[in-house]
């Protein structure tokens, strides 16, 4: 039971976690562009 309870606590705060960074539609955008750049510049293009 515990570990269950466990569980469940560790998903809702990494869904806090990920909500934390991304109040809203444009804000995850961003980040998906800044993640997309970083790649881009990884690969030397």
């Amino acid at each position: 039971m515990t570990q269950k309870m466990m569980g469940t606590a560790l998903l809702v705060l990494t869904c806090l976690w990920a909500l934390a960074g991304c109040h809203t539609v444009k804000g995850v955008g961003e980040d998906v562009q800044s993640g997309g750049r970083v790649i881009e510049r990884s690969t030397g293009e």
